[in-house]
Order: structure tokens, then C-alpha cells, then sequence
């Protein structure tokens, strides 16, 4: 298979115009080398200027609205590529994140990237929130799927990814949701999509350091089941970052300078 794209997703918590933190960022942003990617949690328009400057080979799309975090999307100029803004991905509540959508063409085909940040939280209306924006995000499908057989083309080459939040519930009286249940619950509403949720080569993505709370699986990507990837240590998504280090000390160094999520990146082969 050939090579259509490259993907990273990259949540950086609190990102704002702190310029020693956005250059350490940036460069490794960089370094990975994406065709395009998203960032979460950007706290500031004033970062805008400096991504400008320090990535003058994309072209960047931000969301907009009364949540305080934001999606950034950038994209490289020599793809062409078409973004908007999904409301309903808010689930009715004003001050979540939408959904910010990339809609990549390589070589005639069009690829629907959906960027989500789905509600943080283990109390019931954050896994009821969470819930119900998985359900829109695998409603979409249908719409892409009826968009491209009008198109007289196949199944959309839909991708949805992000910081999905997967971390259960937990409710008084020791009754509690474990993450492997809400896991279980996003793979098979996939599998009724015809969608799947991507193998990374890394058990976890999130993590605070020694004496925090327990190291996470919060970062996905799911894909149209026909899509094909390719292979990174044995899985199609590459966690890069904190997971990669031997020793909790380096890897508490890594969080203190960029971020306590890995970035996930993938490669999207041709249709």
C-alpha cells in the first residue's frame, strides 16, 4: 500500500501564549513531521501568530464559541482540504467543545477527519455526555456514507479521533462503571458502524507522574473498518512521548515540558 496522509492527535492541555512552553511544543510538533494535525485544549487565538510563523507550511482552523478550550487543526498547504465547525457534536451543552471537521481529498478521494474532545469527567453526566457524542460522531457515518453514495462512490473514509475522555464512572454507594466497560461499550456501537477502534503500540496515553492518579487510556482513533494503515511496532497508531521512556523519571520530564498526553500518529494508506 502506498501512503495517502499522515495523522497526529495531540491533546496539550492548557495551551496558551506561553512562549518557552509553545516553542518546546511546537518543535515537537515539528519533528513528527504530520500532514495534518489537531490540537486540544488551546486556550488562546493569540497562539495563531505563532504557529504562523514557526509552521509556515500549514494552513490552521480553530473552533470558536463559549467553551474556553478550543480544536486546532493545521493541515499542510500542499494538501488541499476543506474545515467546518459541527455544532452538534456540543450535545446541547454551549460550553463544550464542537466538533472540528477536516475534510481531507487525496488523489480524488475524500477522507472525513471529525477531531473530538469529548466531557472529562467520571460522574454520571460526564460519561452521559461522553456517551451521547460518540453516538452523534457514529450517526455521522450515515450521513458521509449517503454523501458519498451520491457521489456514486463507496463507504465514506471516515476517521473520528481525539481526546475521548474514556476514564468510566463512578457513583455513590460503591456502584462504579469501569473503563473497560465504556471501552466496550465505544467498540461494539463501532462495530455496528462498520468501524473500529485502532490498536495503539502503547497500553496508555495519559499520565500526571509519580504519586498521580493512574496512567490512562483516554486518547483514540477510529476508523472506517475498509481503511487501511500502516504498522508502528505492531499496531497502526504510534504513541509517541512519555510511553516511549524507560524510566518514570524521564518520563516525568517529558510531561513537565510538553504535556502529560502522548501524541498519537498515524499513517493512512491509499483507497
Amino acid at each position: 500500500m502506498a501512503k495517502a496522509f499522515t495523522v497526529a492527535s495531540w491533546n496539550v492541555e492548557h495551551f496558551k501564549n506561553n512562549p518557552d512552553r509553545m516553542a518546546r511544543v511546537l518543535q515537537f510538533l515539528k519533528d513528527q513531521n504530520p500532514d495534518v494535525f489537531g490540537l486540544y485544549e488551546v486556550e488562546s487565538a493569540d497562539i495563531y501568530a505563532t504557529l504562523v510563523s514557526q509552521m509556515p507550511n500549514y494552513q490552521f482552523h480553530i473552533t470558536e464559541g463559549q467553551q474556553t478550550q478550543e480544536i486546532l487543526v493545521g493541515v499542510k498547504r500542499t494538501i488541499t482540504a476543506f474545515f467546518t465547525q459541527n455544532m452538534e457534536f456540543k450535545s446541547g451543552n454551549p460550553y463544550l467543545r464542537p466538533g472540528a471537521l477536516l475534510t481531507v481529498n487525496k488523489d480524488g478521494a475524500d477522507y472525513p477527519i471529525l477531531f473530538l474532545h469529548t466531557k472529562s469527567s467520571t460522574k454520571p453526566i460526564g460519561l452521559g455526555l461522553r456517551d451521547d457524542m460518540f453516538e452523534r460522531a457514529f450517526n455521522f457515518r450515515k450521513t458521509l456514507d449517503k454523501v458519498s453514495a451520491a457521489a456514486g462512490e463507496g463507504p465514506a473514509n471516515y476517521i473520528f479521533l481525539g481526546d475521548l475522555n474514556t476514564m468510566g464512572m463512578t457513583y455513590p454507594f460503591q456502584r462504579e462503571i469501569v473503563v473497560d466497560f465504556e471501552l466496550r461499550k465505544l467498540d461494539s456501537n463501532a462495530k455496528k458502524a462498520k468501524m473500529v477502534r485502532l490498536e495503539k503500540n502503547q497500553p496508555h496515553t495519559w499520565w500526571n507522574g509519580p504519586g498521580g492518579l493512574p496512567r490512562s487510556n483516554l486518547d483514540h482513533v477510529i476508523a472506517a473498518a475498509h481503511l487501511q494503515f500502516k504498522n508502528f511496532g505492531g499496531a497502526p497508531v504510534d504513541v509517541r512521548g512519555w510511553p516511549k521512556l524507560e524510566t518514570e523519571t524521564e518520563q516525568k520530564k517529558w510531561i513537565d515540558t510538553y504535556s502529560d498526553h502522548a501524541l498519537l500518529f498515524f499513517q493512512v494508506e491509499k483507497v
